[in-house]
């Protein structure tokens, strides 16, 4: 009609094409198979690394709630004792319990490293470059943290079940239950301010010092990823550097998780730290086990990053039929 309007079909330009759903659910999925990746790969780092240093592991935990001495004859007694008295499966007494906590834990720090180092990625302007220092330290600390709020009822179990008797507690879901009725659930959470303060600097000084290394190895070799040794000597540098850092809180953080079946009253980190200090010295308090943890903790870093990295190869290629590598 006289409307001055021409009727007729509509040309969209020709240069531009139709957006269509199709890539959407194409980046979602590889993007879930990202997420699923890191959080196997964690997982079985976490296991077969805990699992190698059980033992050393359980001793340093001993040695940290009590007021003994520590020295490498003391600790070696110890696990002979043990060993004599219990059996030999007896030394690794507890580690279902850090099965249970270690193989969430790890799976949550790996998967939440990989996730903040993208966020961080885009937010500083780095997007599929290695991050600046700063950046990296912060992507480590946050993932600790993450796993470390996630998983830390499960820690608290693991540490009761290693310096008790097997009569006490006959599983892990004994622990919680006593726990529950005896103590509380807010039990279950003491030492976890500790926790985090000594998890903030471990974690991000541990992936940065970790991931510093392999882009300072393949800036000077021209390899674009290190030899599996060499994971591993750049993972037990990166545990070596965390663990010095935060043990201190490490210990403070074991009495306030053992202080009710060991007799003794820790309400506050400077007042357990006041404590120790007092009846046992600084160093020989608060440093009770290091000399242990630089044996145990960079052989169970450097496992647990070099399973990591090369299970994400594996699965990678698995699914791209030999894709890159990172």
């Amino acid at each position: 009609m006289g409307n001055g309007v021409r009727e007729g079909p509509v040309e969209f330009p020709k240069d531009v094409e139709p957006v269509t759903a199709a890539h959407l659910p194409a980046e979602d999925n590889q993007e879930k198979k990202k997420v699923l990746n890191s959080l196997m790969s964690g997982a079985l780092a976490g296991a077969v690394a805990k699992t190698a240093v059980a033992p050393l592991d359980r001793t340093k935990i001993m040695f940290q709630v009590s007021s003994k001495r520590f020295s490498a004859k003391e600790a070696y007694r110890l696990i002979y004792r043990t060993y004599l008295n219990e059996g030999f499966w007896s030394l690794w007494r507890g580690n279902s319990a850090t099965m249970v906590r270690v193989v969430p834990y790890a799976a949550i720090q790996f998967c939440a490293h990989e996730e903040y180092k993208q966020l961080l990625g885009s937010y500083y302007g780095f997007q599929g470059k290695a991050l600046t220092p700063f950046p990296r330290f912060i992507a480590g600390s946050l993932a600790g943290t993450t796993a470390a709020m996630v998983t830390y009822p499960l820690d608290m179990v693991r540490a009761r079940m290693a310096v008790t008797p097997k009569e006490m507690y006959s599983s892990i879901v004994h622990v919680f239950i006593r726990i529950s009725r005896e103590e509380g659930l807010k039990t279950l959470y003491r030492g976890f301010t500790p926790t985090i303060l000594g998890v903030i600097p471990y974690a991000g000084l541990s992936f940065f010092t970790y991931e510093t290394l392999k882009k300072v190895h393949a800036d000077h070799s021209g390899k674009a990823q290190p030899s599996p040794p060499e994971r591993l000597l750049f993972g037990a540098c990166a545990g070596l550097i965390g663990q010095s850092a935060s043990y201190p809180l490490d210990v403070v953080r074991r009495r306030m998780q053992t202080a009710g079946v060991l007799g003794h009253t820790y309400s506050s980190i400077l007042l357990t730290m006041r404590d120790i200090v007092r009846e046992e010295g600084l160093v020989r308090g608060l440093y009770k086990g290091l000399s242990m943890n630089w044996v145990k903790g960079p052989i169970a870093v450097g496992i647990s990053f070099t399973t990591f990295d090369l299970t994400q190869i594996l699965l990678r290629k698995l699914q791209h039929g030999g894709g890159e590598e990172r």
